[in-house]
């Protein structure tokens, strides 16, 4: 099996073809798309027909499943992936609301965000539902030093309330939505790399720091963090296994017909506690 990796943008993403998932997980062709991901932080690969057991042990080679644990749609037992839908399908009902969705990174809002994230396509509208990815690794190296050092030591306060913002912020979180405060920079596991770990969907507000402040300072660096040269945007085709580094990305959805199906199985690989990361200027 011969692999061909194709950049996507020169921000972030690659295709890799040559790659037939069904016949099994082979360790040498994993260690290439292991190597894929970790350089290009997003990677899809096309034309795949995946069941829901064959998406999970593609997912359990990079490390244990993280059960799913935002939104509970089964009665008993451990609940091994979920559906990105718009539809009930498959017995499970639809868990997210349809339309535009936010930038974010999946689970900040708890001690151990998920460390990757993958989506396999069954059912896509005709025009929409694209997902937009962004390099966060890019936008910290992009930063003055001046706002390297101001940034260092500070943590942002995560918190996602699926009732009142699941899609775009809007209201106040319930007091009883999860949440959790870590470093504004952390320092990636794997490459140990500063990246900038906030984003406008759930990061709430700098922990310590007037509101006013914070507000006028988050809405500074989620410009960054948006900002087309950092990003590629990913049109969905039914087949496309996309997985992506959840701590040096972010991720947001366009907006798409409601009457026009949406449909992705979503697994994740569990994560550790982000480590804070010094600022290289200081």
């Amino acid at each position: 099996m011969s692999i061909s990796i194709q950049r996507m943008s020169d921000a972030i993403g690659a295709r890799l073809t040559g790659i037939d998932l069904r016949s099994g997980i082979d360790d040498a062709v994993m260690k290439e798309v292991h190597q894929a991901w970790l350089e290009n932080f997003v990677i899809v690969i096309p034309g795949q027909d995946l069941s829901g057991d064959d998406q999970i042990a593609f997912t359990e080679w990079f490390g244990p499943r993280q059960e799913v644990r935002t939104v509970k749609v089964v009665d008993e037992g451990p609940q091994n992936f979920m559906y990105v839908a718009n539809k009930k399908f498959d017995g499970m009902e639809s868990v997210l609301p349809e339309g535009e969705m936010q930038f974010h990174t999946d689970q900040c809002y708890y001690e151990t965000p998920s460390r990757a994230t993958i989506l396999f396509a069954i059912e896509i509208p005709a025009e929409g539902g694209n997902t937009k990815f962004a390099n966060a690794y890019r936008a910290y190296e992009s930063l003055d030093d001046a706002m390297k050092s101001r940034l260092q030591g500070l943590k942002a306060l995560n918190v996602y309330d699926y009732d009142a913002n699941s899609t775009i912020k809007r209201y106040e979180s319930s007091p009883d939505a999860p949440r959790y405060a870590h470093p504004v920079v952390i320092r990636h596991p794997e490459t140990g790399r500063e990246v900038l770990y906030i984003n406008r969907l759930m990061s709430d507000h700098i922990v310590g720091m007037d509101r006013a402040e914070s507000d006028a300072l988050l809405e500074e660096l989620f410009q960054v963090l948006e900002d087309p040269a950092h990003c590629y945007e990913h049109v969905w085709t039914p087949g496309d296994l996309v997985m992506w580094d959840n701590l040096c990305t972010l991720h947001a959805r366009t907006w798409f017909d409601p009457s026009q199906s949406r449909v992705l199985r979503r697994t994740t690989v569990a994560g550790k506690a982000p480590d804070a990361a010094i600022a290289s200027a200081a």
